[in-house]
């Protein structure tokens, strides 16, 4: 074990790091980790100084002036446990799962008013450009302009990393109305006299069922997505709100059936589905729109959001034109150690706290998301307890109690007789 150690800490320490698959290193780590189980207290303690060591050198590897590049990444492995609904093409039975859910890497760097960022990720049996990001920040105003792979600005929630969310997963609202990382280009600007911040972008739409393309002449098929937020420092705290919208090119592809899981991951049964008891329908374009709001008292955070979806068929005779879906949530969580959530201005999400150790979080959510018409689709009604214990900035594990209920017309045809799912999720993550 310390030999393994040792090979880290001479490839970092000669610069070969530079040559090799930064997730290699995720890989190292992980697996010190997890044999530390095995080791005796004096075995503990050494391999405890080495880490902090390899940590040190690593350190001062990213503020290098010679490679001006930042290395870093996360480690996230989850344990599933479901039944009822959430199982329902099995009869309900209890069924689970073990597995790597996020090991994602980065390097970043900047140049004077450029900087850079490439996010990798290789959980699930497959690599994947999740982030690709060049900015540029010169602008006096405090304008920020991107070109890449880039996160829409859509939802609190679905915008916090996930390295920070207090839940293992979203919310089923934010997860039926993000598409997370697209391609394009973006613009956004902190104003600090007045709180308020905005951010614009326009995307190639892969989402939702779209590929990007329209059915008729292959040419691009694009969103368009904006964002406005405003926030105030209390004396304790903050006051955040904010409100999205998103206008979606289709390109007469169908609409993806499935909106959410029902904020478990590897279940077998997806919960939210628009087309359950009925029928897929293709779109021309779609719109989005939520509202969003968050309270901030010491280590209490209180977040709020709805949501809605409207469809433009194909079909303009279809039953499903203008039809609209939404959603909601309301969380709260609670810090019972004094820390409390950092907030990016820049950004307008919240952070895990600066320097938190040795602390519990407690969560509650309840959200709920409606992809029902008159003859089809299903709605799910969401509770959610959870807790995190913090080892250091670093390492953080969590569980969640998660407890569902569905409805709609298509209930019966998704789920027959299982009206109801019970979920335990728990997860080991480790930050590097």
């Amino acid at each position: 074990m310390a030999a393994h150690i040792k090979t880290i800490k001479q490839k970092i320490g000669s610069g070969k790091i530079m040559k090799k698959n930064s997730t290699q290193l995720a890989f190292s780590i992980a697996a010190a980790l997890a044999s530390t189980t095995a080791l005796a207290d004096s075995d503990t303690q050494k391999l405890e100084q080495q880490l902090h060591d390899l940590q040190k050198e690593f350190s001062d590897l990213k503020k290098s002036s010679i490679f001006n590049l930042e290395f870093g990444g996360r480690v996230q492995v989850d344990y599933n446990y479901f039944e009822g609904a959430y199982n329902a093409d099995n009869g309900g039975d209890p069924s689970s799962d073990f597995f790597p859910r996020r090991i994602r890497t980065y390097v970043e760097s900047e140049h004077g008013d450029w900087d850079h960022k490439l996010l990798l990720d290789f959980a699930e049996g497959a690599g994947e450009i999740v982030l690709a990001r060049v900015r540029y920040n010169g602008f006096d105003n405090g304008l920020k302009v991107q070109v890449g792979k880039l996160r829409e600005d859509i939802s609190l929630n679905a915008l916090t990393s996930s390295k920070y969310i207090n839940t293992i997963s979203r919310s089923s609202v934010a997860n039926s109305m993000s598409p997370f990382f697209q391609w394009g280009a973006s613009a956004y600007q902190y104003f600090k006299d007045t709180g308020f911040r905005y951010a614009v972008g326009a995307y190639k739409n892969e989402a939702f069922g779209a590929n990007g393309r329209n059915n008729d002449d292959g040419s691009l098929a694009l969103s368009l997505t904006g964002r406005l937020t405003w926030q105030q420092d209390l004396q304790n705290g903050v006051l955040h709100l904010g409100s999205w919208y998103s206008k979606r090119d289709m390109g007469g592809r169908l609409l993806t059936e499935s909106f959410a899981r029902g904020e478990i991951r590897n279940t077998n049964t997806r919960l939210v589905n628009y087309a359950a008891g009925g029928n897929l329908v293709s779109l021309n374009s779609l719109q989005q729109a939520g509202l969003e709001a968050a309270y901030q008292y010491k280590g209490l955070t209180v977040e709020a959001e709805y949501a809605a979806r409207e469809l433009n068929t194909v079909d303009p005779t279809s039953i499903l034109d203008g039809e609209l879906y939404d959603g909601y949530s309301l969380s709260a969580s609670y810090f019972l150690d004094g820390f409390q959530k950092q907030y990016s201005k820049g950004s307008a999400v919240f952070k895990q706290p600066k320097g938190v150790k040795n602390a519990w979080e407690l969560v509650a959510r309840l959200s709920g998301t409606d992809a029902t018409s008159s003859t089809q689709g299903t709605e799910i009604t969401t509770y959610t307890l959870g807790t995190s214990y913090y080892y250091s900035s670093q390492v953080k594990y969590m569980a969640n109690l998660i407890y569902s209920e569905v409805d709609g017309p298509g209930a019966n045809d998704l789920v027959g007789d299982e009206d109801n799912g019970l979920g335990f999720t728990a997860r080991i993550q480790y930050l590097f």
